[in-house]
């Protein structure tokens, strides 16, 4: 069921939001060449512990997509894989293409967002072209998600993003409702059909996040974990997401990160 939001629990919800976006910020900066997956996810857990009112929307999640519960406090998606990345013994090497996808609860509400960045001093230019793609795709979807228009116009807006980088669409994963929970409706897939679909209304809280894989729309799910998703071709990918709220006038960016 689609619940909007009133004005007041947009305002509760900006704590999460700026949350996220607080540690992601903090993450981009302080990951390098050399560290491991873990040290991230263990300062996510700290991060977490020291917030009042704090919760990890990951730890002991499990829906019917993943294998077993999550036993993590983020996704971290390194080259092939875009999604649902489960944090492990790896030192990221010079080049490393990662996503880093986050979602806490705060007093009971919830923002979910994630970036997309190469590590080291020499990025391929087709992983930054790759990444540009999700985060124009993001801004462009953003930028529709207006009262009176309809869930496919945001939809449309990444797919017609994607198709004009020459990047595949995968439509088993995209967008979503936020509030008291991490994953609710309406789903928002990565491409759609303009003027069709549900009515954007103000008090709609989604997390619009647009994944696209370089040379593939196939993913698998990694039997070593049971929850890591990577491109059948073992192509890379790139993931950008944002909690956002449509208003009566421009959509609020629960998640920003400036």
């Amino acid at each position: 069921m689609i619940e909007l939001k009133t004005p007041q629990e947009i305002k509760e919800m900006r704590a999460a939001g700026k949350f996220v976006g607080e540690i992601l910020k903090e993450l981009k900066s302080m990951t390098k060449v050399g560290t491991n997956l873990l040290e991230i996810d263990d300062f996510v857990r700290r991060r977490i512990e020291e917030r009042k009112g704090a919760e990890s929307c990951y730890v002991d999640y499990a829906p019917d997509f993943g294998t077993g519960p999550f036993a993590h406090y983020i996704c971290t998606s390194v080259n092939d894989a875009v999604l649902h990345g489960v944090p492990y013994d790896y030192n990221l090497k010079d080049g490393d293409l990662i996503s880093l996808d986050l979602a806490v609860s705060v007093d009971g509400w919830v923002g979910d967002s994630a970036i997309s960045f190469v590590v080291g001093e020499d990025p391929d230019p087709e992983d930054l072209r790759l990444i540009k793609c999700t985060e124009e795709a993001l801004a462009a979807a953003i930028d529709v998600a207006r009262a009176g228009n309809r869930l496919g116009d945001i939809s449309s807006t990444i797919g017609d993003v994607a198709r004009s980088y020459g990047y595949p669409i995968n439509l088993e994963f995209g967008g979503h409702g936020v509030g008291h929970i991490m994953h609710g409706d309406p789903h928002v897939p990565n491409d759609g059909r303009a003027h069709h679909g549900y009515r954007l209304r103000p008090g709609l809280v989604i997390a619009i996040e647009p994944w696209f894989l370089k040379s593939t729309d196939e993913i698998f799910q990694d039997p070593k974990d049971g929850w890591t998703l990577r491109a059948q071709d073992g192509s890379r990918g790139a993931h950008s997401e944002h909690t956002i709220a449509i208003t009566d006038g421009d959509p609020i960016i629960l998640t920003a990160r400036n």
